[in-house]
């Protein structure tokens, strides 16, 4: 909706009509073809909505729904010839609405009523936007506070205590990564870690035909990691 709580095809006819009355030099009714006498002018009449290419939506802002709304402008009696004529000179001069000359489908007139005369056809871009959900109100006061950072050291081992070298262990989603010594020893920096809210920390190996993850305590001095051979 607009400002105004009108639609947007409302909004794209007022909006075109009030171009149309500035180019054709007065008002044009809006309404189907019509055959009134001695009346002299212009009609405009929303024709049909045809699909327009839509963009997809990411997070929590949706995207507009697009389309475009085509228009019929006909003449009214042959004085409006030199109405016609004003807006297709102001259209394809300065560019504000794209026209198709494609108006002289018989079926078209016949449907309305009325004989064929020289018409029209304007195309324009509009969209049903939907509003950005309202973010939940902060209902206590924010508060900062930085984590501790720790080290972790430890060993990783075989089934028989046996050091396994050369093993890379990580911490996933972060940088800190290490690899194993001949002893099997390893030390990864900057872990963090919420004394509040202990939670083990997990841990990525891989090496040696093995990719595994393992929980461990970041408080434990001295980790050990036992890597199982595959079994097959």
């Amino acid at each position: 909706m607009s400002s105004d709580g009108r639609g947007p095809i409302a909004t794209a006819t007022a909006e075109l009509a009030a171009w149309l009355a500035g180019a054709a030099g007065e008002p044009v009714p809006i309404g189907p073809p019509r055959t009134d006498g001695d009346a002299a002018g212009l009609t405009l009449w929303p024709l049909e909505l045809r699909p327009a290419r839509q963009t997809r939506s990411s997070g929590a802002v949706r995207e507009p729904y697009r389309f475009t709304i085509r228009y019929l402008l006909s003449v009214v009696g042959p004085a409006g010839l030199d109405h016609l004529d004003r807006v297709l000179t102001a259209a394809t001069s300065d560019g504000s609405y794209p026209v198709v000359l494609e108006a002289g489908d018989a079926a078209l007139w016949s449907a309305f009523g009325v004989a064929p005369r020289p018409a029209l056809l304007i195309d324009v871009p509009a969209q049903v936007d939907h509003p950005t959900p309202a973010a939940p109100p902060v209902l206590q006061p924010l508060r900062l506070r930085q984590l501790e950072v720790r080290t972790l050291t430890g060993r990783v081992v075989g089934p028989d205590d046996q050091p396994l070298a050369a093993m890379r262990v990580e911490l996933p989603a972060t940088a800190s990564a290490a690899r194993t010594g001949p002893d099997g020893r390893f030390l990864i920096v900057g872990v963090p870690h919420d004394p509040d809210n202990p939670a083990p920390v997990r841990l990525r190996l891989s090496g040696r035909g093995l990719v595994l993850t393992a929980d461990v305590d970041a408080d434990e001095d001295d980790i050990v990691i036992v890597c199982a051979p595959p079994t097959h």
